[in-house]
């Protein structure tokens, strides 16, 4: 079996999975081995039935002495079962499995795995696993079992049997990739051994051991590949050098012409992006800061030294909201020196001019900069993935900018690459990501990063509020309502209120609530993500209007949503999110003059989650928190905010710091010989092709 061969939709055993298994990632052979146990159940404990205790979880082998469907009023139905051996009988029980009378006969060999409980007044197993009992090889029973990421109609049982089924067959087509000296002085398992414990393992200790080598292969792997992409980059790559000093009294009378005075991080980050657009090799930086550190205006800068040595620019973001709101900052600064800006979205209908072509035409670009008159065409394109569509054309791309990067696929950058000559790349996000993790996931990138906010901006004062404060919270922001004019945010972490997640706030429930009970006297409007693009726009635009006091929401204003006249968002079950999270939430308010405030509630007993969220009111730099997340709760923090609920890493953590360290020092020492191992290159190779895929 080839391990790249897709899992086929038809004619197979796997017909009625494939599409279920691609919920989880899982679309050729190999990635079923790759897809790798979340833990495993210790069914190892082999016990004579005549021995067993209540509490104990074991493993019984016997004969079936009978096995029925039973009908309670309690149940839909039970199907019960009686085990015996030469030491005694047991009971089993499961629950609503009545096909199970079609796969256990009497007088079957079984083989039992579970806990041991009281039911009835009897010992018995309550819905154990089980296998037709084979003295060679146990793989649901008697061992310990992996227990794996499952999906609706895909079990850990099934994955099981398959995963087994594919490593029996094809274990000899994993290829060892990785070099002996590695091998050997990480003191690493051979990759067949490594995928073979991982699922199977003897014990613990081995499975502990397959880890550290997958685990070392993700991290060594990611890092290598974001060598080679800056390697080619930089040798494959040129770039025609911008003029800065040509244009000296230009730049300084666009600075003189800022509303506002630049931070020193906003100062260093343009000195950073000028040496880029001067050198020889395209630019390929992230600009990372936290909401209102002035990344667009860091970007309109950047664009303006683009038009002013004749080239185009095209800014991209991840939603039309986004994309409206930074095509009117952008204008703002730019229309000024005559760069006509043009906004490009799916509800545009430039889709329709099927000759449409963006050109800067060189007498208009003379024209505009001296006479300040804007040019018959576009300077700077802005928009969402519209501006991916191929029939536009753009006659001089020079700078490619954008925002929120890491929702946008590899495959669709490149798009956007293409349609230049080689246009420099400034990408930016205002998630906050430990350094140590930027430098991991974006190796290939240089790194800006804007760590003041603009001089005269407020921290937002930031309080926990528990259940017995809720009350005279509401009666607070009444008063801010009031006296203030203030507008409010009302976060809440789901949209309609779950049966499994009952004493979660979800965002309609709570709407209702708050405006027949609690803020009767004034408007609240409702915006979530299941709204159509035309309703969120129109909730949005009466938030602005002022036409609305409070607006509840889902975290779907997390990213980018600018009312300056907003100065109070509360978030809901602040449990649930990370530190991270909620600073991008806090910092959907504070962006006018005015005092601001973030109440965080929580009903939450658990000292250490209100330890965790006090955070909040001492820090207030994104990287900080992000830092101290990653610390107190692990990587899961990573994966919510930057690659929503998608693991980049199934073994290894982003929190195991050595381990980052030790596999970039390996692949800084291995690149350069790359060429001697052409295995690990084939294997580098592949990797990048599924990178290119869109997320």
């Amino acid at each position: 079996m080839n391990l790249q061969t897709p899992i086929p939709k038809g004619g197979s055993n796997f017909k009625l999975y494939a599409r279920r298994l691609e919920r989880l990632g899982v679309k050729i052979f190999e990635d079923l081995l790759y897809h790798i146990p979340s833990r495993y159940e210790d069914y190892s404990l082999i016990s004579k039935i005549g021995q067993v205790q209540a509490g104990e979880t074991v493993t019984v082998r016997g004969t079936v002495l009978e096995i029925k469907n039973e009908y309670t009023r309690g149940f839909k139905n039970l199907q019960k079962a009686k085990l015996s051996d030469d030491t005694g009988e047991i009971n089993i029980v499961w629950f609503n499995q009545p096909y199970l009378v079609r796969i256990i006969h009497a007088n079957d060999n079984i083989s039992i795995s579970g806990k041991v409980n009281w039911f009835s007044n009897k010992l018995v197993l309550q819905s154990p696993e089980y296998e037709l009992a084979n003295e060679s090889f146990s793989l649901h029973t008697g061992r310990l079992v992996p227990i794996y990421p499952e999906t609706k109609g895909v079990s850990s049982k099934w994955l099981r049997r398959q995963i087994y089924n594919v490593l029996k067959d094809s274990r000899q087509n994993l290829t060892e990739y990785l070099p002996d000296s590695i091998i050997n002085n990480y003191d690493l398992l051979g990759v067949n051994e490594a995928i073979e414990q991982i699922h199977f393992p003897k014990t613990l200790e081995n499975a502990e051991k397959a880890k550290k080598r997958l685990a070392f292969d993700e991290f060594f792997l990611m890092h290598l590949s974001s060598i080679q992409r800056r390697s080619t980059w930089r040798k494959t790559l040129v770039s025609n050098p911008y003029s800065i000093s040509n244009y000296k009294k230009e730049i300084e009378d666009f600075w003189k012409k800022l509303p506002f005075t630049l931070t020193n991080a906003q100062k260093r980050g343009v000195g950073e992006i000028f040496k880029d657009l001067a050198g020889k090799k395209p630019m390929n930086r992230l600009l990372e800061g936290d909401v209102g550190s002035g990344k667009t205006v860091v970007s309109a800068i950047a664009m303006f030294l683009n038009f002013l040595n004749g080239y185009q620019s095209v800014f991209m973001a991840p939603t039309e909201i986004l994309a409206i709101q930074h095509y009117n900052t952008i204008s703002k600064l730019l229309s000024p020196f005559g760069i006509k800006v043009q906004l490009f979205t799916s509800s545009s209908n430039f889709k329709k001019n099927k000759d449409l072509r963006l050109k800067i035409k060189e007498s208009d670009h003379k024209s505009s900069i001296v006479n300040h008159k804007s040019p018959t065409n576009f300077g700077v394109a802005v928009g969402t993935h519209a501006l991916l569509y191929e029939k536009i054309e753009f006659e001089k791309l020079g700078l490619v900018v954008i925002d929120e990067q890491q929702r946008f696929g590899v495959e669709q950058r490149a798009i956007i690459r293409r349609k230049g000559k080689n246009p420099h790349l400034l990408t930016m996000t205002a998630t906050p990501i430990p350094r140590t993790i930027a430098l991991t996931l974006y190796g290939d990138l240089d790194l800006s990063l804007l760590d003041e906010m603009p001089k005269g901006r407020k921290y937002i004062k930031t309080w926990l509020v528990g259940r017995e404060k809720r009350i005279s919270a509401y009666r607070w922001i009444e008063k801010q309502i009031k006296e203030t004019n203030s507008q409010v945010f009302i976060i809440c972490p789901f949209i309609e209120e779950s049966e499994t997640m009952q004493t979660v706030k979800a965002a309609s429930r709570e709407y209702e609530y708050l405006k027949k009970d609690v803020f009767k006297k004034f408007k609240l409007g409702l915006l979530h993500g299941k709204l159509k693009t035309r309703d969120k726009d129109k909730v949005l635009q009466d938030f602005r209007d002022k036409k609305i006091d409070i607006l509840v929401a889902t975290p779907v204003v997390e990213v980018g949503i600018d009312i300056p006249n907003a100065t109070i968002i509360v978030i809901e079950a602040s449990e649930r999110f990370g530190l991270a999270q909620l600073h991008q939430l806090r910092g959907r308010v504070g962006r006018g003059n005015k005092q601001s405030y973030c109440l965080l509630f929580t009903e939450s007993k658990n000292q250490e989650t209100l330890e965790r969220l006090k955070a909040m009111e001492r820090y207030h730099v994104g990287a900080e928190l992000a830092e101290l997340d990653l610390k107190m709760r692990g990587p899961g923090e990573i994966y919510g905010t930057m690659q929503h609920g998608r693991r980049m890493l199934k073994v290894a953590s982003f929190s195991d710091f050595e381990l980052i360290k030790k596999t970039r020092l390996c692949a800084q020492k291995i690149f350069p010989s790359l060429d001697e191992y052409p295995l690990l290159k084939e294997k580098l190779k592949t990797l990048n092709l599924k990178q290119v895929s869109p997320d």
